[in-house]
Parts: structure tokens; C-alpha cells; sequence
């Protein structure tokens, strides 16, 4: 996301939303979640690309729950621009309410290699259309509730999973998961 500096009452949001003679309540309260969500924005992207790194993988993404079970990609930090998925929905036809309740339950998912792995063939054939050759899936848990996951991807070749790419991935999630930007955001 980018942003411009360019003069306008909007520069600093904190000192418009205490402003003593500002009379519309509405305004300040859009201002307030404007500021949340920026900070929000800026902490998912900041540790997804830590993520990336860490992994040293192609991809990784942020898939948010809008509503039950429905998805899509509203982050991503990727090794190279034509792997981008942003906006990608998934295959709602295999993401059950199964698979989601066992994410909710904090399942994670380590695919070393789509090709090989036992998956049934509509996961299978998705990955292979988002050029997806190992993922790492780790639930992104807010209040209770399954908020989104987590995902790492190696395009290019097979990869088995290590405990400590794991555990990265589990301590981005926790973080994602007790943020007050997210948490505030969800209210």
C-alpha cells in the first residue's frame, strides 16, 4: 500500500481525532479506525516479509475470513512479483466446514511436496494453479475464532518442513493473533 505526504487536515490522524473543535463525532470515529487499520495494515506486512525471509521461501500469504468459511488473500510478501495471489478466494469447494473446524482446533498443515503427499484431488489440482509445490499452514486464531491463516509456499522445488520454520511460523501467528491492531479492528 502506498502513501502520499501531501498537505491535507489527514497528516497526523492523532492530533485530528482529539481535536477540541472538531463537532462530528462520525469523522472522528473514521479517523480512529482509519489509524487502526493503517497500523493493522503495517504489522501484517511487516511480519509477513520478516516470515519470508526467515523461511527463505517464495511466498507468504495471509488468508482472512471476511465471513464463515469464506476467504481470501489480503496480504502476501513474495520472493518475486509474478507470484502474486493477492486477492485469490481459494476453492471454497474444498475448504469444508471440516477443514475449518479443525483449523479452528489449531491444526497445522506441512506439505513437503503437493505431488507426492496424499491430498484429495481438488486441493491437489488448486495448489497446482497457484504453482504451489510445499506449504506450511499455520491458524491464525483472534478471540476465539479462526481470523485467517497463515500460509508459506516454495514454488519452485519440494521442501520439508523444520521444526524451526514451524515454529517461526507459530510465533507470527500469535502475534497476528493478540495484536491490538487486530483485535480493536475486529470490534
Amino acid at each position: 500500500m502506498n502513501f502520499s505526504s501531501t498537505p491535507n487536515e489527514f497528516n497526523n490522524i492523532e492530533d485530528f481525532e482529539h481535536k477540541p473543535d472538531s463537532a462530528d463525532p462520525g469523522l472522528q470515529r473514521f479517523a480512529r479506525r482509519l489509524k487502526t487499520s493503517m497500523g493493522r495494515d503495517t504489522l501484517i506486512q511487516k511480519e509477513l516479509d520478516k516470515l519470508r525471509t526467515q523461511l527463505k521461501c517464495d511466498r507468504v500469504i495471509l488468508y482472512y475470513f471476511y465471513s464463515q468459511w469464506k476467504g481470501q488473500v489480503t496480504f502476501e510478501s513474495l520472493s518475486n512479483a509474478t507470484l502474486s495471489i493477492y486477492g485469490s478466494t481459494g476453492a471454497d469447494e474444498c475448504f469444508n466446514h471440516q477443514y475449518a473446524q479443525d483449523y479452528q482446533n489449531g491444526r497445522i498443515t506441512a506439505i513437503t511436496d503437493i505431488e507426492t503427499e496424499s491430498l484429495h484431488p481438488c486441493h491437489q489440482n488448486f495448489l497446482r494453479s497457484l504453482s504451489i509445490r510445499a506449504n506450511l499452514v499455520v491458524p491464525v486464531i483472534v478471540s476465539n475464532e479462526l481470523w485467517g491463516l497463515l500460509i508459506a509456499h516454495h514454488c519452485q522445488h519440494p521442501h520439508v518442513w523444520n521444526s524451526a520454520e514451524l515454529d517461526g511460523m507459530k510465533v507470527v501467528a500469535e502475534t497476528l493473533s493478540t495484536a491490538p491492531e487486530i483485535i480493536d479492528f475486529k470490534k
